[in-house]
């Protein structure tokens, strides 16, 4: 069974004079980049609309909140993209948000946390005042901002304390919702109107042949409903075949609307002519190419690498060769979208996306493309580590939204669950915590200790594994009282099912144990790291990064209570191991480095401390991201080095780093907060500053 993150527990913290400070280089307030792409070349009418939304836009009566409603495919986010490229020197910056598949301060946290530190204790706050924060500091010091919320699900996904508040904004929504809130500025999207259905498809197939049939032209737009999607998706088609005429279309496109009448209803009947030029463009592409879109319907409805559908792709026994066709077939086709001038990464419309993934339900490919998908996935989560480095986190962004839908959508497809489901959620949990985005973190293990109690029931291993990751998640933030019962629990439960002697058991103990050393209640920690140590020498041999781990957190016990004797040896025996099985550009490396240099400089030996705190400093700034918690303990530690060395004028400045890092990831009232405060106003104090 495998034991994900209950037996890495969280490797031992750093200690030095000063308390160890646990974060990293700071990382200024920065501009937040626009991020709103290029709309469709192929865009017409809408004149009026888009006249409408900006004259809404700029009444001056506080933050102004425009909503775009209409159904599927009628083309309110291609209106936001155009309204927001024609404007865009009415504005300063404009940020794009899709809200299909997370609520609003989810999305706000996600794309400011890059740029901003959050000075207070967000750790402990809801995402909704995190994302309040971000809002509030992020704002160009003058000029509007234009802000688009797309595909708006329903009014619970931007509660009002999500919401900006600076009357600067400009919030554009675009919803299928009517009436999604009656403080917002309402623009109803209707259909396009006959005249600019025909205008669109002359734009798109040229005038001449548009005009040589007008009137059956006119019954094909009727029959589309005069979706823009329907038309555009015609008009492609007919670009891809110029040979073929209007009245052949018609024939073609009256067969397959007639044939989904009859499979199922619709709630309008635009969708179904809709589906009915979808189907008609199925029918154009290879069945390679159909196979791919098949499983490119599983994909969530955000924009999609290529390189993972390939990756996965291959997973589903997909040829490289069917991968190619199928990109340049659904391309060509209007049917995938590139959004980037690279072509890595496509979008879907909605519409189409609900067509790909009826035609796989129906495939005999339908399970083995779900479990390619969901084991493709759990791989990738797997790869993630409990300290990621800054490589790493970025090379799995873009599987994390999808990994986070197979978490909610699809925990019935995990061919193991015994051995996978928490994976579902590890791999999200650990990009998360691995940024110190520790509210991000918080729901899938959450959800996780939901769906293990559900899935495999409440006696299990797994919900012990559980219970342990949501503690380590609460001791990281200092919520000390949340943490205990839990780690109590996991021990409890791992001894019960397991015995005294298992490994799981030994993590319980060791982890246990690291949250009462934390609270400085070293008397109940040092049995309980003894016990580990013992349990891990006997049942996984000397030769283990756990036995290293639990060496290296007695070490730090004896440390904290001045027993530097008895805790040399084993900071530098864990070293060693840690250089042997990791090898020498690890983070666990990086800690033991900065906890023997602690030890020297608790015992004045800082000669010796100096290149050892210089060592795990640039580990942990080249393997670990600028604003990573490790980074900022090496600040603090470097600092208090300095201070012992009477090197004064260097020690403001390292503790003020690691002070705004700390602020932003652990929040104000944090020990390691409090901490390096507490060390601020001695230093100011001692130099006479007030």
């Amino acid at each position: 069974m495998s034991n994900p993150e209950i037996n890495i527990g969280q490797g031992g913290t750093g200690n030095t004079q000063n308390n160890t400070f646990n974060f990293a280089s700071t990382k200024s307030n920065q501009p937040i980049p626009s991020n709103v792409r290029q709309g469709s070349k192929n865009f017409v009418g809408r004149e009026e609309e888009l006249a409408e939304i900006h004259a809404k836009l700029q009444e001056d009566q506080g933050v102004i909140v425009c909503a775009v409603e209409g159904m599927g495919g009628v083309g309110k986010t291609e209106l936001a993209l155009q309204y927001a490229t024609r404007y865009q020197q009415e504005y300063v910056a404009r940020y794009w948000l899709s809200l299909r598949e997370m609520r609003l301060a989810q999305a706000v946290v996600t794309i400011a946390s890059p740029y901003l530190d959050l000075p207070e204790a967000m750790q402990a706050a809801s995402l909704d005042e995190q994302a309040a924060w971000c809002w509030q500091n992020w704002l160009p010091e003058t000029g509007k901002l234009l802000v688009i919320l797309d595909d708006v699900p329903n009014a619970e996904s931007i509660p009002d304390l999500a919401m900006p508040i600076d009357p600067r904004v400009r919030v554009l929504v675009t919803t299928r919702e009517r009436e999604l809130n009656v403080g917002f500025e309402s623009v109803p999207l209707d259909v396009l109107s006959e005249e600019k259905a025909l205008e669109l498809l002359r734009k798109i197939v040229g005038a001449a042949k548009v005009d040589k049939e007008l009137v059956t032209v006119k019954e094909i737009c009727n029959t589309l409903g005069y979706l823009p999607l329907g038309i555009e998706l015609i008009g492609e088609y007919l670009s891809k075949n110029r040979f073929l005429i209007f009245a052949k279309l018609q024939e073609r496109l009256s067969l397959a609307d007639e044939s989904i009448a009859r499979e199922r209803k619709h709630r309008f009947y635009a969708h179904r002519g809709v589906e009915a030029a979808i189907q008609l463009s199925w029918d154009d592409i290879s069945t390679g190419s159909q196979r791919v879109a098949m499983l490119l319907g599983l994909f969530a409805p955000v924009e999609i690498l290529w390189e993972l559908v390939a990756e996965i792709g291959s997973s589903a026994e997909i040829t490289e060769a069917e991968l190619n066709e199928a990109r340049g077939q659904l391309d060509s086709l209007h049917l995938i979208q590139p959004i980037d001038e690279e072509c890595n990464f496509y979008k879907i419309h909605t519409l189409v996306r609900e067509f790909f993934r009826a035609k796989l339900l129906k495939a005999e490919e339908n399970n083995q493309f779900r479990q390619a998908f969901v084991t493709s996935l759990l791989a990738i989560a797997k790869e993630m580590p409990e300290t990621p480095t800054r490589d790493l986190i970025a090379r799995v962004d873009p599987a994390i939204p999808h990994l986070d839908m197979l978490s909610r959508e699809m925990l019935d497809d995990i061919p193991n669950p015994e051995e996978d489901l928490f994976w579902a959620f590890l791999g999200i949990t650990r990009f998360y915590k691995g940024q110190g985005l520790y509210a991000l973190a918080e729901d899938p293990y959450q959800r996780c200790l939901d769906a293990v109690k559900k899935i495999l029931g409440d006696q299990h291993p797994s919900v012990a594994t559980s219970l342990n990751n949501l503690a380590l998640l609460y001791n990281s933030q200092g919520r000390y009282a949340e943490a205990e019962p839990l780690y109590q629990e996991s021990l409890q439960l791992c001894r019960e099912l397991l015995g005294d002697q298992h490994h799981y058991v030994a993590s319980s103990l060791n982890n246990l144990a690291l949250l009462y050393n934390s609270q400085g209640r070293y008397a109940e920690a040092e049995p309980l790291y003894q016990e580990s140590l013992q349990l891990r020498r006997e049942l996984l041999g000397n030769q283990h990064p756990d036995v290293a781990q639990s060496l290296n957190n007695l070490a730090l016990l004896y440390d904290s209570q001045g027993r530097y004797v008895e805790a040399e040896p084993l900071y530098q025996e864990s070293l060693q191991l840690r250089r042997e099985l990791l090898g020498n550009r690890h983070p666990d490396v990086a800690t033991s480095l900065n906890n023997l240099a602690g030890l020297y400089c608790s015992q004045g030996r800082y000669a010796k401390a100096e290149p050892l705190y210089q060592e795990s400093l640039q580990l942990r700034r080249e393997l670990l991201h600028d604003h990573h918690p490790d980074v900022a303990q090496s600040l603090n530690n470097l600092a208090v080095l300095r201070y012992n060395q009477k090197r004064y004028d260097e020690v403001e400045s390292l503790l003020l780093q690691a002070l705004e890092i700390w602020e932003s990831v652990l929040g104000s009232d944090h020990p390691n907060t409090q901490s390096v405060k507490i060390s601020l106003t001695n230093l100011r104090t001692n130099q006479g500053k007030r």
